[in-house]
Parts: structure tokens; C-alpha cells; sequence
């Protein structure tokens, strides 16, 4: 299974946005565990690197540190390891510890505890992807592309997103106090949100004038194989003929779930997306459904917080169908995550390829621009009467209906 992560880290949702995920498992047993390090200055075979300045540290803040009855070596051995992957300078290659990596596995099945927005990296800042729908983080007004100055007060400079996520999440019922600053505001805003659980939709739908399908893919977690097939299989019998796909908000998920709803919208066999490995090489994922939805005329709406596995499908649909995008350039987030589990419930995260749409186009920091842009800005004077989903209240949906009709 693969995971498209988008900057990731559901705040409150999440550790670590959304290219793909292939759960394995290191085979390592119990037994396996380190008790004695024998020639631990010695580097074996590959590359020749020094690992004795590690041990000399070791030894040292064992020896002078002034609360060093209260060290934690296992813990010390799990922030060093986090240190290594760290210095690989990807923002998408994580280790969790096993804590943090049962939380976020929990996190792919859909639901957890939590105020409910996907949160990563941007320039430097902890900055909110997208909050989800029907979550406290949504009610309480966070919106894609604010940035978490501090959290309780403590400020975010020089904080991890790991170290966010788990500052924001917390027991059901308690408050969070976040201050965030949004373009277009001259001071930060405060939000106390009380966090609850959350358990994220995947897919909602409904008909507009009778005969275009209105359809919201918010997440590709482990819900959406199943809310998508209900939803398209309920859209069939309809009779609608025409299809709004909305994406936007969307941080992206498992991209094996992205191909596979590509195969009810696409072609059968028809291109989805480019892995390019590190070797150079290159592996094409195609749809493998019936497309019983392709012949439906179609548009897709994007925005800023649709990322990853949101991205595929849409530049799928664009470079396959010519389907127009309408709404905002994309997040850009292009790339696939591999998760290795171990033997002690820890798990490393690790960025293995990058992604091309079917035209051979990366998106990675760039993001895919609209066909027909259409900016929602929150300063517009009309802003506080929009309504996401709503004909009349929502301007990128009323573009989308003037041209589909």
C-alpha cells in the first residue's frame, strides 16, 4: 500500500500532507535486539565513515551530564536515528519511533483523535495543507495556507512538524490554542479549538439541477475505495450525465486508491501516473477499472490545498481526457513515501521516487495551474458569504457550472 504524502502530518491528524506508501515489514526478531556493541568504532564493509566522534559523544554525556541517572538510552538511540534521517534534507523522509508510528498508522485508516487539519513544511514554517471537513479545526475558521506561529504559546521557529503535530494533538475534550498568521491579516489570529475525534470522510456527493453529479473526494485514506464505489455506483443510476469532481482542500493520501477511482473516470489501461526511481528508472501505474464514468463530460476543481494524490488524479484526467482544471494552482507535492515497519514497532518513512503526471510534467514545489483560474481571496468583501459546495455561494463552483453545462 502506498501513501502519498503531502507535507504530511495531520495536525492533530497527523505525523509527518501524500506520492505513496509500501507498507513492508523488517523481518528482524526480538532476539535481534542490541544488548552489547562490540567494535563499535569499526565501520565494516561500505562506504568508509567515521563512526567513532558518535561513541566519544555517547560515552561523554553519560559521563558528565548532570541528571545522567536520568538518561533514556533507548530514547537517545531513537533521536539519533531521527537526526540521521533528518540530515537527508527531505521534509517527507521521517522515522517514528513506535508511539508515533502506531498514531500515524491510525491516522491512514481514517480516523483519531485530534482537531482535524493536515499540517507540514513550507519555506521554514509549519504551515496548515488543509483542515477537514465537519472537524473542529474547520469550524473554528483554519484555512488552507495558514501559518502555526505558536502553539500554547510556544513559538514554532526551529520546530519539526512531528513536534507540532504532537503539541496540537491530545485527549478528547481538552483546548488547543493556536496563532496563526494569514495573508491578508495584518496581525495574527488566535483560535482555541477543543479537540475531538475525528473520523475523516472520504467521499460526498449530491445532484445539482438534476442532472450534473456534484462530487467531493476530500482524503484517500482507507475509506475512500469503498465511499468512492457507493458514490459513483449511485451517481450511474441517476442519470446524471455530466461530473464535478472537487478536490480542492484535498492533502492528498494512499495513491493506489488514486489510480483506482482514475479507473472508473478513465479508459481502461489508460496512463495514471509516472514513477521516476532513483536510478533513473521509471514505472508507469494505468487504470485498471471499467471506466463506466469516463464518457460523463467532467471538470475538476483544485485549489491550494490539493496535493499528492489529489494532484495524480487531476493531472491524470487533464493530460488523458483534456478534462479542464478550474480553481487555483495546486500544492505541489511530488513525490512517493515508502513505509518500512520493524521488528519493535518503529517505522522509517523514506522518499524513494518522484512522480510525473502522464504528459512526463513534475509538480514538485511548482504545483498544476488551472486551466481557468478562479481566485477565492479571503479578503474579498464577499468572502464572509461564500459557501463551499453551494451554487450561488461558492464562485469556482459556479465557473465550473457555467462551462459544464
Amino acid at each position: 500500500m502506498r501513501w502519498m504524502f503531502v507535507v504530511v502530518a495531520v495536525v492533530a491528524l497527523a505525523a509527518g500532507f501524500a506520492g505513496g506508501y509500501r507498507f513492508e515489514l523488517d523481518r528482524a526478531t526480538p532476539d535481534k535486539i542490541i544488548t552489547q556493541v562490540v567494535n563499535k568504532d569499526q565501520v565494516g564493509s561500505g562506504p568508509a565513515v567515521d563512526f567513532s566522534l558518535f561513541w566519544q559523544v555517547w560515552d561523554k554525556l553519560h559521563a558528565e551530564y548532570v541528571d545522567a541517572a536520568t538518561l533514556d538510552s533507548q530514547k537517545l538511540v531513537y533521536g539519533a536515528i531521527a537526526g540521521m534521517v533528518n540530515a537527508a534534507g527531505d521534509p517527507y523522509t521521517q522515522f517514528f519511533p513506535p508511539v508515533e508510528s502506531q498514531k500515524f498508522q491510525e491516522e491512514v485508516t481514517g480516523a483519531f483523535s485530534g482537531v482535524g487539519m493536515e499540517v507540514g513544511m513550507r519555506d521554514g514554517a509549519i504551515t496548515v495543507i488543509a483542515p477537514i471537513k465537519d472537524t473542529p479545526a474547520m469550524r473554528a475558521g483554519i484555512k488552507a495556507g495558514d501559518i502555526i506561529l505558536k502553539i500554547d504559546g510556544q513559538a514554532t521557529d526551529g520546530m519539526s512538524v512531528d513536534e507540532a503535530v504532537n503539541k496540537i494533538r491530545g485527549p478528547q475534550g481538552t483546548t488547543v490554542t493556536l496563532s496563526i498568521e494569514r495573508e491578508g491579516q495584518q496581525a495574527p489570529l488566535e483560535f482555541s479549538i477543543v479537540r475531538d475525534v475525528i473520523k475523516v470522510p472520504a467521499v460526498d456527493w449530491k445532484l445539482i439541477d438534476g442532472h450534473i453529479a456534484y462530487l467531493q473526494i476530500y482524503e484517500f485514506n482507507g475509506n475512500v475505495d469503498s465511499e468512492f464505489d457507493a458514490a459513483a455506483n449511485e451517481i450511474v443510476k441517476s442519470g446524471a450525465d455530466r461530473l464535478i469532481i472537487d478536490l480542492r482542500d484535498n492533502p492528498g493520501g494512499l495513491l493506489d486508491s488514486a489510480v483506482d477511482i482514475a479507473g472508473w473516470l478513465m479508459q481502461r489501461d489508460s496512463l495514471v501516473v509516472q514513477e521516476k526511481m532513483g536510478d533513473g528508472s521509471v514505472t508507469q501505474l494505468r487504470s485498471t477499472g471499467d471506466g463506466r464514468l469516463a464518457g460523463m463530460k467532467t471538470i475538476v476543481l483544485v485549489d491550494g490545498g490539493s496535493a499528492s494524490a489529489s494532484e495524480i488524479l487531476a493531472g491524470a484526467l487533464h493530460d488523458i481526457r483534456g478534462v479542464q482544471l478550474v480553481g487555483e494552482k495546486t500544492f505541489g507535492k511530488g513525490s512517493v513515501q515508502q513505509l518500512q515497519d520493524f521488528f519493535n514497532g518503529s517505522s522509517l518513512k523514506v522518499t524513494v521516487a518522484k512522480w510525473l503526471t502522464p504528459n512526463g510534467i513534475s509538480i514538485s514545489e511548482t504545483g498544476i495551474k488551472p486551466t481557468v483560474e478562479v481566485k477565492m481571496d479571503p479578503t474579498d468583501p464577499n468572502a464572509k458569504n461564500w459557501e463551499y459546495g453551494t451554487p450561488g455561494k461558492d464562485p469556482q463552483l459556479d465557473k465550473a457550472l457555467e462551462l459544464i453545462k
